[in-house]
């Protein structure tokens, strides 16, 4: 009836008796005359598990070898992969486990965090003509040396994306551990409701800013090849949440979500001299550094000085500061201040692009319960702010009540 990719993560796999839960799933759609590819990720905590097998076999060396790394780190998708073709034979199904580059995911040579250039499937395709269930490794690819690559943490949502817009699939299925998207997260925001529709902006700027249930280059790939993307749970039958493309007749709420992210930091200099090619000057060493910089804000001062501060990933805060005080001794900055105890909250919808008056409740929404802001950035969907971290979920709380959010909001209308 047509072809489905279904992705499943590493806790719908996490042990024997939830892959063959899986493998259910997966024959269920097959009977219905469904051609099936199926995207495996490793057990959960497998991954962690032979992270820390490669740092005990390399203690006292700088870091395991990044190449020798990925050939380990792929085995943990291959061995779900094996097991659930395994039992799929078992029940009488015809099934075949590939590994990425049987099914030709061509990558660039990025060790642990490469990207897709090319997914070629021609053993995949034949496999689904010949109706055979196709299990195929997440996670892993293969460069043009031959060499086994790994895309990084969440890479599994991203190889289903990718194999689907290759295929041509009618849809891809991701299952985890969630029943959909909702519009906060549900362990911060217990009001917060689960999604049936978002498009593929929304679900971008939820992925880039906090949110955790898919991997930010399938949503870039579900949007870029017009993919048709479903997250469901893997342990229930219910609906999940639509990715749909933007320009699709849909209704456009103002706000559809609330995002926030503890992994930030600011790092202000102090007094720079207002001239130009300074700004070149911070910014290039940290960029050398292979340091992402999200905001950036410059306040100018009187006497031809400016202070400027900008954010970067947590996990970064320390390096970025040793970097920044070489550059202010250089530049003649007065001093550089940190600060790691920081949160990024941010309100996003596709109905902000027609509608005013967003910041402006953000704002006072916010005030109204002493929250203070300490940056501010936007985009066509989006308006983010930094609060201090202990302020983060009172301020998620408080955005989704104010813009209508909470899931009683419908019954009182």
């Amino acid at each position: 009836m047509g072809l489905i990719v279904q992705k499943f993560g590493g806790t719908s796999v996490a042990d024997v008796e939830r892959i063959r839960n899986v493998a259910r799933r997966v024959a269920k759609n097959y009977d219905q005359g469904n051609g099936m590819v199926v995207i495996l990720s490793a057990m959960a905590g497998v991954t962690d598990t032979l992270i820390d097998l490669a740092n005990q076999m390399t203690a006292g060396a700088q870091s395991p070898d990044k190449r020798e790394l990925d050939v380990l780190l792929a085995t943990g998708e291959q061995t779900t992969a094996a097991l659930l073709a395994m039992y799929l034979k078992t029940m009488g199904y015809p099934a075949r486990s590939l590994l990425g580059f049987q099914a030709e995911v061509v990558t660039d040579c990025s060790y642990g965090n490469a990207r897709i250039i090319d997914v070629r499937a021609g053993q995949v395709r034949k496999l689904i003509q010949d109706r055979y269930i196709v299990v195929v490794a997440g996670f892993q690819g293969c460069d043009s040396e031959g060499n086994i690559t790994t895309l990084g943490r969440g890479g599994s949502d991203t190889s289903a994306v990718a194999m689907a817009a290759a295929l041509k699939a009618d849809r891809c299925e991701i299952y985890t551990d969630v029943d959909g998207i909702y519009t906060a997260d549900p362990n911060v925001c217990g009001k917060a409701r689960k999604l049936d529709r978002i498009s593929c902006e929304e679900m971008l700027e939820m992925a880039s800013l906090g949110a955790k249930v898919l991997h930010i280059r399938s949503v870039e790939f579900a949007l870029k090849h017009n993919v048709p993307v479903y997250v469901r749970s893997s342990f229930n039958e219910e609906e999940g949440t639509m990715l749909v493309n933007g320009e699709q007749d849909m209704e456009r709420p103002v706000v559809s979500g609330i995002t926030y992210s503890k992994n930030e930091a600011r790092i202000t200099l102090k007094k720079v001299p207002d001239q130009p090619g300074i700004a070149a000057k911070i910014f290039a060493p940290v960029a050398d550094a292979g340091i992402n910089v999200d905001m950036i804000i410059q306040n100018t001062r009187a006497g031809g000085q400016t202070d400027l501060t900008f954010t970067v990933p947590k996990s970064e805060y320390q390096r970025t500061l040793e970097i920044e005080r070489d550059v202010a001794a250089r530049i003649g900055a007065e001093s550089v201040r940190g600060d790691e105890n920081i949160a990024k909250v941010s309100v996003i919808g596709v109905g902000m692009k027609s509608h005013s008056g967003v910041a402006s409740k953000m704002f006072t929404s916010l005030a109204d319960e002493n929250i203070n802001i300490m940056m501010i950035s936007t985009s066509e969907i989006r308006i983010s702010c930094v609060v201090e971290e202990k302020q983060a979920e009172l301020a998620v709380r408080t955005l989704h009540t104010a813009f209508g959010l909470d899931a009683d909001a419908d019954a009182k209308k």
